[in-house]
């Protein structure tokens, strides 16, 4: 039978006793993964299958372009801001309402922009979409 002798001397305990820091840790990792919200937001987006039809596309599209010196075209042709609202008051009694683009050029003033814009919204138009995007991917300030 291994018996052990005590030592009568008080050395000092050299190793650290790690179980209560390890509970702590484990208590705070609990509290922790409790106080993280669940994520209750989500993007529904219907990804097709077989049942799903697609639509064929429509084939009346209205451009509205501002070019760089401020002149405003309709499907290429220039007009006016009263012009506009005329063509847009025609679009929004068609039926099916044609899809009406927007597509102002890089160095058009920001001020016809919205001018525009507020023309489209007062007009009612409920097809709108800006086209050519992509164009100003990348920003480049040098220039």
């Amino acid at each position: 039978m291994a018996v052990t002798q005590q030592s009568n001397e008080q050395d000092p305990m050299s190793a650290m006793n790690m179980t209560p820091l390890i509970d702590v840790l484990l208590v705070l990792l609990i509290m922790f993964i409790i106080t993280i919200p669940i994520a209750t937001h989500s993007v529904e987006m219907n990804i097709g299958g077989d049942d799903v039809v697609i639509p064929a596309p429509d084939p009346i599209k209205n451009k509205i372009v501002i070019t760089n010196r401020d002149a405003l075209r309709w499907n290429g042709k220039e007009v006016n801001m009263k012009e506009l609202a005329a063509l847009l008051d025609a679009t929004t009694q068609m039926t099916p309402e044609p899809e009406l683009q927007y597509e102002p050029e890089a160095q058009a003033s920001y001020d016809r922009s919205v001018k525009v814009l507020n023309l489209v919204k007062q007009s009612g138009v409920t097809k709108f979409g800006f086209v050519g995007n992509e164009k100003y991917r990348e920003f480049n300030l040098g220039e």
